[in-house]
């Protein structure tokens, strides 16, 4: 039987523990077992004993395992992943989305947010707002947004940006019309920053997410990037027959 780990640049002992803490995610080995023995792990991945000590001892690191003295290694509970966060493609289903969860400001800047972004994304207005923001589900941070807003549409409601979700906030506003939205997303690796902000582990998933709100004019009214959790985002297209 050949090994299940890839033959790639990461350590062997890496790659195992990630296989290890996907068992555990999975509940595959549930909280209070025992998982087998060096030697059975050893044999199963094909690697040297000392391996699967530095897998195991890199979990335990975690909280995710605890070595018992003459019993064995145990799986501690881990902390449960909250209710998967369904992103849907309209505009009405994404504010209904941000309207269930919470946020916290982390930047604001009234005076510097113009969107570094090129022309064919949009004709940028005279001055945008800008917005930094980390969005919370069940009281755990899910998705990191840095956002501008046209500055005409911010000064009609302030209080009710700064304090609200800005989707929501912005499709309630009778003169503000918005003629077009697209969005892309791409996926990536959490940095440093943004691993301890969503309280995750650098260089796990992430979905980045660009989107922008157009006017008639094709004047930019809206534009953020939006670094959701990889593990916590289920999204879901309908497709055109």
């Amino acid at each position: 039987m050949s090994s299940p780990l890839s033959d790639s640049p990461i350590p062997l002992y890496l790659q195992m523990a990630d296989i290890l803490r996907s068992r555990i995610d999975k509940k595959e080995w549930p909280a209070g077992s025992l998982i087998p023995t060096l030697e059975a792990l050893a044999e199963e991945f094909r690697v040297a004993r000392v391996t699967v000590r530095q897998a195991v001892q890199l979990l335990t690191k975690e909280g995710l395992l605890s070595p018992r003295r003459g019993l064995g290694t145990v799986v501690m509970k881990s902390e449960d992943a909250p209710n998967t966060v369904v992103m849907k493609t309209s505009l009405q289903s994404l504010a209904q989305m941000y309207e269930s969860t919470t946020a916290k400001m982390l930047t604001f800047d009234e005076a510097h947010g113009t969107p570094k972004i090129g022309s064919e994304v949009g004709k940028l207005g005279a001055n945008y707002v800008y917005m930094r923001r980390l969005h919370f589900t069940e009281d755990k941070p899910y998705a990191l947004i840095s956002l501008h807003l046209l500055q005409d549409i911010f000064v009609q409601s302030p209080e009710g940006f700064r304090t609200n979700a800005v989707i929501p906030q912005l499709l309630r506003m009778k003169n503000v019309h918005i003629h077009r939205a697209h969005q892309t997303m791409s996926i990536a690796s959490a940095d440093a920053e943004t691993a301890r902000l969503l309280k995750m582990k650098s260089g796990a998933p992430v979905a980045h997410v660009s989107r922008v709100f157009l006017d008639k004019k094709e004047q930019v009214l809206y534009y953020a990037e939006v670094i959701y959790r990889g593990d916590w985002v289920k999204w879901e297209i309908e497709l055109q027959c």
